[in-house]
Protein backbone atom coordinates (compact mmCIF):
# COMPACT_ATOMS: atom_id res chain seq x y z
CA UNK A 1 0.00 0.00 0.00
CA UNK A 2 1.38 3.39 -0.98
CA UNK A 3 1.73 6.23 1.49
CA UNK A 4 -1.11 8.06 -0.26
CA UNK A 5 -3.42 5.03 0.02
CA UNK A 6 -2.43 4.58 3.64
CA UNK A 7 -3.29 8.21 4.39
CA UNK A 8 -6.65 7.87 2.66
CA UNK A 9 -7.35 4.68 4.60
CA UNK A 10 -6.61 6.48 7.87
CA UNK A 11 -8.90 9.33 6.85
CA UNK A 12 -11.77 6.95 6.07
CA UNK A 13 -11.26 5.14 9.38
CA UNK A 14 -11.10 8.39 11.37
CA UNK A 15 -14.24 9.68 9.69
CA UNK A 16 -16.06 6.48 10.56
CA UNK A 17 -14.97 6.74 14.20
CA UNK A 18 -15.98 10.41 14.36
CA UNK A 19 -19.46 9.52 13.16
CA UNK A 20 -19.86 7.17 16.12
CA UNK A 21 -19.55 10.09 18.56
CA UNK A 22 -19.16 8.63 22.04
CA UNK A 23 -19.30 5.05 20.75
CA UNK A 24 -21.80 2.27 20.13
CA UNK A 25 -22.73 1.78 23.80
CA UNK A 26 -23.67 5.42 24.28
CA UNK A 27 -25.58 5.44 21.01
CA UNK A 28 -27.55 2.42 22.24
CA UNK A 29 -28.22 4.19 25.54
CA UNK A 30 -29.54 7.18 23.60
CA UNK A 31 -31.89 4.92 21.63
CA UNK A 32 -33.12 3.24 24.81
CA UNK A 33 -34.29 6.64 26.03
CA UNK A 34 -36.41 6.97 22.89
CA UNK A 35 -34.03 9.56 21.44
CA UNK A 36 -32.13 9.77 18.17
CA UNK A 37 -28.50 10.72 17.88
CA UNK A 38 -27.34 14.09 16.56
CA UNK A 39 -26.47 12.64 13.17
CA UNK A 40 -29.74 10.75 12.88
CA UNK A 41 -31.65 13.98 13.55
CA UNK A 42 -29.67 15.87 10.92
CA UNK A 43 -30.22 13.06 8.39
CA UNK A 44 -33.98 13.24 8.99
CA UNK A 45 -34.05 17.04 8.81
CA UNK A 46 -32.04 17.62 5.63
CA UNK A 47 -32.54 16.50 2.04
CA UNK A 48 -30.86 13.16 1.46
CA UNK A 49 -27.20 13.51 0.57
CA UNK A 50 -27.14 17.29 1.04
CA UNK A 51 -25.28 17.53 4.37
CA UNK A 52 -21.83 19.14 4.26
CA UNK A 53 -20.14 18.78 7.64
CA UNK A 54 -17.67 21.27 9.11
CA UNK A 55 -15.03 20.72 11.81
CA UNK A 56 -15.45 16.96 12.09
CA UNK A 57 -11.97 16.62 13.59
CA UNK A 58 -12.10 19.41 16.17
CA UNK A 59 -11.18 18.31 19.70
CA UNK A 60 -11.38 20.09 23.03
CA UNK A 61 -8.28 21.68 24.53
CA UNK A 62 -9.02 21.11 28.20
CA UNK A 63 -6.45 19.31 30.39
CA UNK A 64 -8.17 19.66 33.77
CA UNK A 65 -9.68 16.77 35.76
CA UNK A 66 -8.30 14.07 33.42
CA UNK A 67 -9.90 15.57 30.32
CA UNK A 68 -6.56 15.28 28.49
CA UNK A 69 -7.24 11.52 28.33
CA UNK A 70 -10.76 11.91 26.85
CA UNK A 71 -10.84 13.07 23.27
CA UNK A 72 -13.48 12.57 20.59
CA UNK A 73 -13.37 13.99 17.09
CA UNK A 74 -16.13 16.57 16.73
CA UNK A 75 -16.25 17.19 20.49
CA UNK A 76 -19.96 16.84 21.19
CA UNK A 77 -21.59 18.82 18.38
CA UNK A 78 -22.20 18.10 14.70
CA UNK A 79 -22.20 21.22 12.51
CA UNK A 80 -22.62 21.98 8.83
CA UNK A 81 -25.03 22.97 6.11
CA UNK A 82 -27.47 21.25 3.80
CA UNK A 83 -30.81 21.78 2.13
CA UNK A 84 -34.45 21.37 3.11
CA UNK A 85 -36.71 21.12 0.07
CA UNK A 86 -33.76 22.45 -1.92
CA UNK A 87 -33.25 25.54 0.25
CA UNK A 88 -29.92 26.15 2.01
CA UNK A 89 -29.88 25.95 5.83
CA UNK A 90 -27.15 25.82 8.45
CA UNK A 91 -27.46 23.40 11.33
CA UNK A 92 -25.80 22.33 14.54
CA UNK A 93 -26.84 19.33 16.61
CA UNK A 94 -25.46 18.65 20.06
CA UNK A 95 -24.29 15.08 20.57
CA UNK A 96 -25.33 13.72 23.97
CA UNK A 97 -23.13 10.64 23.51
CA UNK A 98 -20.02 12.82 23.97
CA UNK A 99 -19.69 14.18 27.51
CA UNK A 100 -23.49 14.48 27.74
CA UNK A 101 -23.41 17.11 25.01
CA UNK A 102 -21.91 19.56 27.52
CA UNK A 103 -20.57 22.74 25.97
CA UNK A 104 -16.83 23.20 25.68
CA UNK A 105 -15.03 26.22 24.26
CA UNK A 106 -14.28 24.36 21.04
CA UNK A 107 -17.92 23.30 20.72
CA UNK A 108 -18.97 26.93 21.00
CA UNK A 109 -16.45 27.85 18.32
CA UNK A 110 -17.98 25.27 15.98
CA UNK A 111 -21.50 26.56 16.66
CA UNK A 112 -20.46 30.18 16.22
CA UNK A 113 -18.82 29.35 12.89
CA UNK A 114 -22.05 28.02 11.35
CA UNK A 115 -24.05 30.90 12.84
CA UNK A 116 -21.64 33.37 11.24
CA UNK A 117 -21.91 31.53 7.92
CA UNK A 118 -25.70 31.59 8.10
CA UNK A 119 -25.70 35.39 8.47
CA UNK A 120 -23.05 35.91 5.79
CA UNK A 121 -24.82 33.69 3.29
CA UNK A 122 -28.38 34.65 4.20
CA UNK A 123 -29.81 31.29 5.24
CA UNK A 124 -31.80 30.02 8.26
CA UNK A 125 -29.90 28.57 11.22
CA UNK A 126 -31.34 25.54 13.03
CA UNK A 127 -30.01 24.38 16.39
CA UNK A 128 -30.88 20.93 17.75
CA UNK A 129 -30.24 20.99 21.50
CA UNK A 130 -29.49 17.93 23.62
CA UNK A 131 -26.97 18.95 26.27
CA UNK A 132 -26.22 18.73 29.96
CA UNK A 133 -25.15 22.39 29.92
CA UNK A 134 -21.73 23.91 30.46
CA UNK A 135 -18.74 21.56 30.64
CA UNK A 136 -17.79 22.02 34.28
CA UNK A 137 -14.19 20.93 33.75
CA UNK A 138 -13.57 24.00 31.54
CA UNK A 139 -14.87 26.59 33.99
CA UNK A 140 -14.92 30.12 32.61
CA UNK A 141 -14.03 28.96 29.07
CA UNK A 142 -17.35 27.17 28.84
CA UNK A 143 -19.23 30.23 30.08
CA UNK A 144 -17.38 32.39 27.57
CA UNK A 145 -18.50 29.97 24.88
CA UNK A 146 -22.14 30.45 25.84
CA UNK A 147 -21.66 34.20 25.74
CA UNK A 148 -20.25 34.02 22.21
CA UNK A 149 -23.26 32.01 21.06
CA UNK A 150 -25.76 34.39 22.68
CA UNK A 151 -24.13 37.40 21.04
CA UNK A 152 -24.51 35.77 17.65
CA UNK A 153 -28.15 34.94 18.38
CA UNK A 154 -28.67 38.63 19.06
CA UNK A 155 -26.82 39.86 15.97
CA UNK A 156 -28.60 37.34 13.72
CA UNK A 157 -32.04 38.27 15.10
CA UNK A 158 -34.15 39.76 12.35
CA UNK A 159 -31.48 38.96 9.76
CA UNK A 160 -31.93 35.21 9.26
CA UNK A 161 -34.60 32.94 10.79
CA UNK A 162 -33.36 31.06 13.86
CA UNK A 163 -35.08 27.87 14.99
CA UNK A 164 -34.32 25.82 18.10
CA UNK A 165 -35.30 22.19 18.53
CA UNK A 166 -35.04 20.91 22.11
CA UNK A 167 -34.55 17.14 21.87
CA UNK A 168 -33.21 16.47 25.36
CA UNK A 169 -32.03 18.44 28.39
CA UNK A 170 -31.44 22.18 28.07
CA UNK A 171 -30.70 23.67 31.47
CA UNK A 172 -28.97 26.56 33.16
CA UNK A 173 -27.46 29.22 30.93
CA UNK A 174 -28.01 26.99 27.87
CA UNK A 175 -31.70 27.92 27.82
CA UNK A 176 -30.98 31.47 26.76
CA UNK A 177 -29.88 30.60 23.24
CA UNK A 178 -33.27 29.02 22.35
CA UNK A 179 -35.00 31.89 24.13
CA UNK A 180 -33.21 34.34 21.81
CA UNK A 181 -34.22 32.50 18.64
CA UNK A 182 -37.43 33.00 16.68
CA UNK A 183 -39.11 29.65 17.31
CA UNK A 184 -38.56 26.91 19.88
CA UNK A 185 -39.83 23.36 19.59
CA UNK A 186 -39.82 20.77 22.37
CA UNK A 187 -40.53 17.04 22.45
CA UNK A 188 -42.92 15.70 25.06
CA UNK A 189 -41.47 13.48 27.81
CA UNK A 190 -37.86 13.56 26.53
CA UNK A 191 -36.95 17.27 26.55
CA UNK A 192 -36.99 19.90 29.24
CA UNK A 193 -35.82 23.47 29.85
CA UNK A 194 -35.20 25.22 33.15
CA UNK A 195 -32.68 27.52 34.78
CA UNK A 196 -32.35 25.40 37.91
CA UNK A 197 -33.23 21.73 38.22
CA UNK A 198 -35.58 20.00 40.67
CA UNK A 199 -32.82 19.27 43.21
CA UNK A 200 -31.76 22.93 43.39
CA UNK A 201 -35.39 24.05 43.61
CA UNK A 202 -35.95 21.70 46.55
CA UNK A 203 -32.81 22.82 48.39
CA UNK A 204 -33.63 26.52 47.97
CA UNK A 205 -37.44 26.63 48.27
CA UNK A 206 -38.33 23.23 49.71
CA UNK A 207 -40.63 22.62 46.75
CA UNK A 208 -40.64 19.12 45.28
CA UNK A 209 -41.21 19.02 41.54
CA UNK A 210 -40.35 16.63 38.72
CA UNK A 211 -38.32 17.58 35.67
CA UNK A 212 -41.42 17.30 33.49
CA UNK A 213 -43.56 19.47 35.76
CA UNK A 214 -40.79 22.03 36.15
CA UNK A 215 -39.71 22.42 32.56
CA UNK A 216 -41.27 19.83 30.28
CA UNK A 217 -42.70 20.46 26.83
CA UNK A 218 -46.30 20.66 28.02
CA UNK A 219 -45.41 23.22 30.69
CA UNK A 220 -43.60 25.52 28.29
CA UNK A 221 -46.12 25.11 25.48
CA UNK A 222 -49.16 25.86 27.66
CA UNK A 223 -48.10 27.85 30.74
CA UNK A 224 -44.92 29.83 30.12
CA UNK A 225 -45.07 30.22 26.35
CA UNK A 226 -41.34 29.51 26.07
CA UNK A 227 -42.03 26.73 23.54
CA UNK A 228 -43.93 27.52 20.35
CA UNK A 229 -44.44 23.85 19.50
CA UNK A 230 -44.69 20.62 21.53
CA UNK A 231 -44.20 17.48 19.44
CA UNK A 232 -45.24 13.98 20.43
CA UNK A 233 -41.91 12.52 19.28
CA UNK A 234 -38.72 13.52 17.50
CA UNK A 235 -40.01 12.55 14.05
CA UNK A 236 -43.00 14.87 14.48
CA UNK A 237 -40.72 17.59 15.82
CA UNK A 238 -38.42 17.49 12.80
CA UNK A 239 -41.42 17.42 10.43
CA UNK A 240 -42.77 20.52 12.21
CA UNK A 241 -39.49 22.40 11.72
CA UNK A 242 -39.51 21.54 8.02
CA UNK A 243 -43.11 22.69 7.63
CA UNK A 244 -42.39 25.93 9.49
CA UNK A 245 -39.55 26.70 7.07
CA UNK A 246 -41.93 26.39 4.11
CA UNK A 247 -43.72 29.58 5.24
CA UNK A 248 -40.70 31.79 5.91
CA UNK A 249 -37.99 33.36 3.73
CA UNK A 250 -34.27 32.68 3.70
CA UNK A 251 -33.45 36.06 5.22
CA UNK A 252 -34.72 39.59 5.82
CA UNK A 253 -34.08 40.76 2.25
CA UNK A 254 -36.17 38.05 0.59
CA UNK A 255 -39.80 37.00 0.55
CA UNK A 256 -41.14 33.58 1.48
CA UNK A 257 -41.44 31.13 -1.44
CA UNK A 258 -44.72 31.27 -3.38
CA UNK A 259 -46.66 28.01 -3.29
CA UNK A 260 -48.82 27.10 -6.32
CA UNK A 261 -52.48 26.47 -5.48
CA UNK A 262 -55.61 25.43 -7.34
CA UNK A 263 -57.79 27.14 -4.74
CA UNK A 264 -59.52 30.01 -6.61
CA UNK A 265 -59.00 33.52 -5.27
CA UNK A 266 -62.67 34.20 -5.97
CA UNK A 267 -63.90 31.24 -3.91
CA UNK A 268 -66.79 32.41 -1.72
CA UNK A 269 -68.09 30.72 1.41
CA UNK A 270 -71.78 31.26 2.16
CA UNK A 271 -71.39 29.79 5.66
CA UNK A 272 -69.51 32.93 6.73
CA UNK A 273 -72.71 34.94 6.20
CA UNK A 274 -74.27 32.91 9.02
CA UNK A 275 -71.35 32.40 11.40
CA UNK A 276 -71.87 35.46 13.64
CA UNK A 277 -74.55 34.66 16.29
CA UNK A 278 -77.49 37.04 16.70
CA UNK A 279 -76.67 37.23 20.39
CA UNK A 280 -73.54 39.44 20.64
CA UNK A 281 -72.50 37.62 23.81
CA UNK A 282 -72.52 34.19 22.18
CA UNK A 283 -69.24 32.64 21.06
CA UNK A 284 -68.25 31.07 17.75
CA UNK A 285 -65.08 29.39 16.55
CA UNK A 286 -62.59 31.67 14.77
CA UNK A 287 -60.83 28.62 13.30
CA UNK A 288 -63.84 28.17 11.01
CA UNK A 289 -63.23 31.63 9.57
CA UNK A 290 -59.48 31.11 9.17
CA UNK A 291 -59.84 27.72 7.49
CA UNK A 292 -62.46 29.17 5.16
CA UNK A 293 -60.33 32.00 3.79
CA UNK A 294 -56.82 30.48 3.47
CA UNK A 295 -55.54 28.38 0.58
CA UNK A 296 -56.89 24.83 0.72
CA UNK A 297 -58.04 25.34 4.32
CA UNK A 298 -54.47 24.80 5.56
CA UNK A 299 -53.39 26.77 8.62
CA UNK A 300 -50.06 26.23 10.41
CA UNK A 301 -50.62 27.40 13.97
CA UNK A 302 -47.91 28.75 16.28
CA UNK A 303 -48.29 28.66 20.09
CA UNK A 304 -51.40 26.53 19.71
CA UNK A 305 -51.91 25.74 23.40
CA UNK A 306 -50.65 29.00 24.92
CA UNK A 307 -52.90 32.06 25.37
CA UNK A 308 -55.69 30.45 23.38
CA UNK A 309 -57.79 33.62 23.41
CA UNK A 310 -55.69 34.76 20.46
CA UNK A 311 -54.65 32.70 17.44
CA UNK A 312 -51.43 33.21 15.49
CA UNK A 313 -49.92 31.24 12.67
CA UNK A 314 -49.00 30.99 9.01
CA UNK A 315 -51.02 30.23 5.91
CA UNK A 316 -50.95 30.87 2.20
CA UNK A 317 -53.38 33.14 0.38
CA UNK A 318 -53.21 32.92 -3.40
CA UNK A 319 -49.88 31.17 -2.91
CA UNK A 320 -48.40 34.01 -0.84
CA UNK A 321 -47.24 33.33 2.73
CA UNK A 322 -49.11 35.39 5.33
CA UNK A 323 -49.10 35.70 9.10
CA UNK A 324 -52.56 35.51 10.65
CA UNK A 325 -53.52 37.05 13.99
CA UNK A 326 -57.08 36.49 15.17
CA UNK A 327 -59.04 36.90 18.40
CA UNK A 328 -60.77 33.69 19.51
CA UNK A 329 -64.30 34.34 20.88
CA UNK A 330 -64.39 30.76 22.19
CA UNK A 331 -61.77 31.60 24.84
CA UNK A 332 -62.25 34.47 27.32
CA UNK A 333 -64.65 35.97 24.74
CA UNK A 334 -61.55 36.88 22.70
CA UNK A 335 -60.41 39.48 25.24
CA UNK A 336 -56.74 40.41 25.25
CA UNK A 337 -54.72 39.59 28.36
CA UNK A 338 -51.04 39.59 29.28
CA UNK A 339 -50.14 36.31 27.60
CA UNK A 340 -52.19 36.98 24.46
CA UNK A 341 -50.50 40.35 24.06
CA UNK A 342 -47.03 38.81 24.45
CA UNK A 343 -47.82 35.98 22.09
CA UNK A 344 -49.24 38.14 19.32
CA UNK A 345 -46.67 40.94 19.55
CA UNK A 346 -43.76 38.52 19.20
CA UNK A 347 -45.41 36.94 16.17
CA UNK A 348 -46.20 40.29 14.54
CA UNK A 349 -42.60 41.43 14.96
CA UNK A 350 -41.28 38.22 13.39
CA UNK A 351 -43.54 38.65 10.37
CA UNK A 352 -42.50 42.28 10.00
CA UNK A 353 -38.79 41.41 10.27
CA UNK A 354 -39.08 38.82 7.50
CA UNK A 355 -41.42 40.51 5.02
CA UNK A 356 -44.48 38.38 5.70
CA UNK A 357 -47.80 40.27 5.25
CA UNK A 358 -50.15 40.37 8.22
CA UNK A 359 -53.84 39.46 8.10
CA UNK A 360 -55.70 40.38 11.29
CA UNK A 361 -59.19 39.09 12.12
CA UNK A 362 -60.77 41.15 14.88
CA UNK A 363 -63.44 40.24 17.40
CA UNK A 364 -62.25 41.73 20.68
CA UNK A 365 -64.41 43.06 23.53
CA UNK A 366 -61.44 44.72 25.25
CA UNK A 367 -58.61 43.92 27.64
CA UNK A 368 -59.16 41.44 30.45
CA UNK A 369 -59.72 43.21 33.76
CA UNK A 370 -58.77 42.38 37.35
CA UNK A 371 -55.94 42.74 39.82
CA UNK A 372 -54.04 39.76 38.41
CA UNK A 373 -53.83 41.48 35.04
CA UNK A 374 -53.02 44.93 36.42
CA UNK A 375 -50.38 43.63 38.84
CA UNK A 376 -48.91 41.57 36.00
CA UNK A 377 -48.46 44.74 33.89
CA UNK A 378 -51.23 44.34 31.34
CA UNK A 379 -50.57 47.99 30.47
CA UNK A 380 -47.00 47.48 29.28
CA UNK A 381 -47.76 44.04 27.85
CA UNK A 382 -50.70 45.39 25.88
CA UNK A 383 -48.44 48.18 24.69
CA UNK A 384 -46.12 45.56 23.18
CA UNK A 385 -48.83 44.53 20.73
CA UNK A 386 -49.71 48.16 20.04
CA UNK A 387 -46.04 48.86 19.37
CA UNK A 388 -45.57 45.78 17.18
CA UNK A 389 -48.42 46.70 14.85
CA UNK A 390 -47.50 50.38 14.84
CA UNK A 391 -43.90 49.80 13.77
CA UNK A 392 -44.68 47.06 11.23
CA UNK A 393 -44.09 48.13 7.64
CA UNK A 394 -45.23 44.94 5.89
CA UNK A 395 -48.66 44.90 4.18
CA UNK A 396 -51.37 44.87 6.85
CA UNK A 397 -54.94 43.81 6.06
CA UNK A 398 -57.48 43.92 8.89
CA UNK A 399 -61.02 42.55 8.94
CA UNK A 400 -63.33 43.38 11.86
CA UNK A 401 -65.90 40.60 12.20
CA UNK A 402 -67.86 41.66 15.25
CA UNK A 403 -66.71 43.50 18.39
CA UNK A 404 -63.85 45.99 18.36
CA UNK A 405 -64.02 48.00 21.56
CA UNK A 406 -61.87 50.59 23.28
CA UNK A 407 -58.11 50.31 23.51
CA UNK A 408 -58.29 46.78 22.13
CA UNK A 409 -59.71 48.22 18.90
CA UNK A 410 -56.64 50.41 18.51
CA UNK A 411 -54.21 47.62 19.35
CA UNK A 412 -55.60 45.21 16.74
CA UNK A 413 -54.06 46.80 13.64
CA UNK A 414 -56.42 49.74 13.27
CA UNK A 415 -56.10 52.39 10.56
CA UNK A 416 -54.25 54.76 12.88
CA UNK A 417 -51.48 52.19 13.35
CA UNK A 418 -50.84 52.38 9.61
CA UNK A 419 -53.20 49.57 8.71
CA UNK A 420 -53.18 49.49 4.91
CA UNK A 421 -56.60 48.02 4.15
CA UNK A 422 -59.23 47.81 6.89
CA UNK A 423 -62.42 45.94 6.10
CA UNK A 424 -65.45 45.26 8.30
CA UNK A 425 -68.33 42.83 8.18
CA UNK A 426 -71.85 44.30 8.50
CA UNK A 427 -72.04 42.63 11.95
CA UNK A 428 -69.10 44.63 13.30
CA UNK A 429 -69.41 46.96 16.28
CA UNK A 430 -66.66 49.57 16.58
CA UNK A 431 -66.96 51.70 19.69
CA UNK A 432 -65.35 52.75 22.95
CA UNK A 433 -67.31 50.03 24.75
CA UNK A 434 -70.41 47.86 24.55
CA UNK A 435 -73.90 49.36 24.80
CA UNK A 436 -74.57 48.18 28.39
CA UNK A 437 -71.43 49.79 29.76
CA UNK A 438 -71.89 52.96 27.74
CA UNK A 439 -75.48 53.51 28.88
CA UNK A 440 -74.44 52.89 32.48
CA UNK A 441 -71.94 55.73 32.20
CA UNK A 442 -73.78 58.18 29.94
CA UNK A 443 -77.21 57.97 31.52
CA UNK A 444 -76.52 56.81 35.06
CA UNK A 445 -77.96 59.93 36.69
CA UNK A 446 -81.06 59.96 34.47
CA UNK A 447 -81.84 56.35 35.27
CA UNK A 448 -81.25 56.72 39.01
CA UNK A 449 -83.50 59.81 39.09
CA UNK A 450 -86.45 57.57 38.20
CA UNK A 451 -87.83 55.51 41.09
CA UNK A 452 -90.03 53.10 39.13
CA UNK A 453 -87.96 50.00 38.17
CA UNK A 454 -90.05 49.44 35.05
CA UNK A 455 -89.44 53.00 33.90
CA UNK A 456 -85.72 52.59 34.63
CA UNK A 457 -85.67 49.51 32.41
CA UNK A 458 -87.55 51.33 29.65
CA UNK A 459 -85.09 54.24 29.69
CA UNK A 460 -82.10 51.86 29.80
CA UNK A 461 -83.45 49.84 26.85
CA UNK A 462 -84.24 53.00 24.88
CA UNK A 463 -80.79 54.48 25.41
CA UNK A 464 -79.16 51.15 24.72
CA UNK A 465 -80.94 50.91 21.38
CA UNK A 466 -79.90 54.48 20.59
CA UNK A 467 -76.26 53.59 21.27
CA UNK A 468 -76.50 50.34 19.31
CA UNK A 469 -78.06 52.10 16.33
CA UNK A 470 -75.10 54.44 16.33
CA UNK A 471 -72.24 52.02 16.98
CA UNK A 472 -73.43 48.40 16.54
CA UNK A 473 -72.58 48.60 12.89
CA UNK A 474 -69.49 49.63 10.94
CA UNK A 475 -70.93 52.57 9.05
CA UNK A 476 -69.92 55.43 11.32
CA UNK A 477 -66.30 54.22 11.15
CA UNK A 478 -66.69 53.82 7.38
CA UNK A 479 -68.12 57.34 7.05
CA UNK A 480 -64.97 58.72 8.67
CA UNK A 481 -62.63 56.63 6.51
CA UNK A 482 -61.42 54.45 9.40
CA UNK A 483 -62.87 51.45 7.56
CA UNK A 484 -62.05 51.24 3.85
CA UNK A 485 -65.05 49.10 2.95
CA UNK A 486 -67.85 47.07 4.48
CA UNK A 487 -67.74 43.65 2.86
CA UNK A 488 -70.00 40.66 2.61
CA UNK A 489 -68.53 37.89 4.81
CA UNK A 490 -68.74 35.27 2.06
CA UNK A 491 -66.31 37.31 -0.04
CA UNK A 492 -63.65 37.74 2.66
CA UNK A 493 -61.06 35.50 0.99
CA UNK A 494 -61.38 37.31 -2.33
CA UNK A 495 -61.12 40.77 -0.78
CA UNK A 496 -58.05 39.88 1.33
CA UNK A 497 -56.26 38.21 -1.59
CA UNK A 498 -56.93 41.20 -3.82
CA UNK A 499 -55.74 43.60 -1.11
CA UNK A 500 -52.51 41.61 -0.69
CA UNK A 501 -51.95 41.71 -4.43
CA UNK A 502 -52.40 45.47 -4.39
CA UNK A 503 -49.94 45.85 -1.50
CA UNK A 504 -47.25 43.55 -2.92
CA UNK A 505 -45.06 46.48 -3.90
CA UNK A 506 -45.58 48.47 -0.70
CA UNK A 507 -42.68 50.64 0.44
CA UNK A 508 -42.75 52.16 3.90
CA UNK A 509 -40.12 52.94 6.51
CA UNK A 510 -39.72 54.24 10.03
CA UNK A 511 -37.64 57.26 11.10
CA UNK A 512 -33.89 56.62 11.28
CA UNK A 513 -32.78 55.55 14.76
CA UNK A 514 -30.13 53.45 16.46
CA UNK A 515 -32.85 51.11 17.68
CA UNK A 516 -36.29 51.38 19.19
CA UNK A 517 -37.17 51.15 22.87
CA UNK A 518 -40.26 49.03 22.86
CA UNK A 519 -42.06 48.46 26.22
CA UNK A 520 -40.43 45.18 27.25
Amino acid sequence: MSIQQENISKLVERRANAKLGGGEKRIEAQHQKGKMTARERIAMLLDEGSFEEFDMFVQHRCTNFGMDKQHYDGDGVVTGCGTIDGRLVYVFAQDFTVSGGSLSKTMSEKICKVMDMAVRNGAPCIGLNDSGGARIQEGIDSLAGFGEIFERNILASGVVPQISGIFGPCAGGAVYSPALTDFTLMVKNTSYMFLTGPSVVKSVTGEEVSQEDLGGASVHATKSGVAHFAAENEEEGIATIKELLSYIPQNNTEEAPRVPTNDPVSRADDSLNEIIPDNPNKAYDMYRVINSIVDDGKFFEVHKTFARNIIVGFAHMNGRSVGIVANQPNMLAGALDINASRKASRFVRFCDAFNIPLVTLVDVPGFLCGTHQEYGAIISNGAKLLYAYGEATVPKVTVTLRKSYGGAHIVMSCKQLRGDINYAWPSSQIAVMGADGAVGILYSKDIKAVEDPEEQKRIRDEKKKEYEDLFSNPYQAAQKGYIDDVIEPRNTRFRICRALEQLAGKKESVPAKKHDNLPL
